[in-house]
């Protein structure tokens, strides 16, 4: 590998996305830094200081003087190290598709010099860098991993909207693709990360530890979601019995809800395709999905229910639905099960509005044709639906919200931001 002082390196992060932006703003702290995005009104937007996920402020943006916005592969030519921070989405059979990861391999490998690193932040199965992303770069540049470049895997730990938890503040597990290289991709890291980093025995390593982040929180959301549908049987709120249980030290206190987002409603999918691949089913892996995947059937069903036993005519029944992305304080709308929900509305002829102040409402129409409110009537609807917990949703209350639905209409706390006492429903 190419022996260049670490300081000295110009670094091109590929994406800027909610991943890809922050790092390259951290990284040009250090180094000469080339963010490169292929959508040229994001590249636009950014030179003029705003970031539409909002995980950078205006100052961050223009006052990042060693870093250099580009739609134009050329200028990334003269890089020393290549980061990857493209989308792993699902496509809708829920299977991986590493489209924008391919392209990326083959844009880098059109430019790609002796002595360079690449590094790949998406997340994957364990194996995808070697098996679908180092070919690509050898084909294009015509030159050989290991001999002529490096490569190297460290995956993304970006919580978008968590304004605590940071890039900086979160540990970043690295790899490399031999030992020098590994410790290479480690000591940039280190440079940047303040929490430090774990340099994993192996790629492989670190693509399945990413992979196991995610899976875990959706097996445990999974297990309380079947809670939450047994203990609504029994007649009992399962707030009630978590909140009981959590009084053990070693209880586990993850919440019932919709599991959407670009983590964990998808990961656990590249898992559980690699291990069909070797001819393994992965049983708690795909239960896990196909509950929290029916979540937002279930909201659906038990707040029809209730309007039904209340009296209320389906056929002229007006709901709002607060809260459109996929977690609170951010305008994410990816893989939103919020969606679904409305979808499922949709199906039943049911009439709602939505209403996220957090969400670009373009966007969401273009996306999705759904539309976005961003002002509520008062005294307009015969039930709310609190998907989303907002900070906004949170300060408004249980007391706020009831001044735009009719008399006696229903509250359905979703993510139980309210007292029980309260509201009407909850999971």
């Amino acid at each position: 590998m190419k022996k260049v002082p670490i300081l000295d390196k110009t670094i091109a992060v590929i994406g800027l996305g909610y991943v890809g932006l922050p790092l390259a703003l951290a990284f040009s702290k250090c180094y000469k830094t080339l963010g490169f995005d292929i959508n040229d009104n994001r590249i636009s937007e950014l030179s003029r200081g705003f970031d539409k996920t909002g995980e950078a402020e205006e100052h961050e943006l223009l006052g990042a003087k060693s870093l250099i916005y580009t739609s134009q592969l050329d200028e990334l030519k003269d890089a020393d190290i290549y980061i990857v921070t493209v989308p792993t989405p699902v496509d809708k059979f829920n299977r991986p598709d590493l489209t924008p990861l391919h392209n990326a391999s083959k844009s880098i490998g059109k430019i790609l010099s002796c002595g360079n690193l690449v590094i790949f932040e998406s997340t994957v199965y364990p194996g995808a860098t070697e098996e679908e992303c180092v070919p690509y770069l050898e084909s294009e540049s015509g030159l050989t991993a290991n001999v002529d470049f490096f490569y190297g895997y460290s995956p993304e730990r970006i919580n978008p909207g968590d304004k605590n938890n940071r890039l900086e503040s979160i540990i970043k597990l690295t790899s490399g693709s031999c030992e020098s290289a590994a410790l290479e991709v480690d000591s940039l890291y280190k440079s940047i990360i303040s929490a430090g980093t774990y340099l994993c025995a192996s790629v492989r390593v670190a693509e399945a530890a990413k992979a196991i982040e995610n899976t875990q929180r959706d097996v445990n959301i999974a297990f309380v979601n079947e809670l939450t549908m047994l203990f609504n049987k029994l007649g009992l709120d399962v707030n009630d019995v978590l909140d009981a249980a959590s009084t053990k030290w070693n209880f586990l206190d993850f919440r019932p809800g919709l599991v959407g987002g670009h983590c964990i409603g998808v990961d656990p999918y590249y898992l559980s395709h690699k291990s069909q691949s070797l001819g393994y089913y992965s049983e708690i892996i795909s239960v896990a999905r196909r509950v929290n995947d029916s979540m937002s059937e279930y909201v659906v069903s038990k707040l029809v229910r209730a309007l039904i036993t209340a009296g209320a005519d389906l056929k002229s029944v007006k709901l709002l639905i607060m809260g459109l992305t996929f977690k609170e304080n951010c305008p994410d709308i990816r893989n939103s099960k919020v969606i679904d929900i409305c979808q499922e509305l949709q199906k039943l002829n049911i009439s709602f509005d939505v209403y996220d102040p957090y969400v670009d409402e373009e966007a969401v129409y273009n996306e999705y044709g759904i539309g976005v409110i961003k002002e509520l009537p008062p005294s307009d609807y015969d039930a709310a639906i609190v998907t989303v917990g907002h900070d906004t949703f949170k300060e408004l209350g249980a007391a706020g919200v009831r001044k735009f639905l009719k008399s006696g209409s229903i509250i359905f706390d979703v993510k139980a931001i309210y007292p029980q006492r309260d509201v009407d429903l909850r999971l």
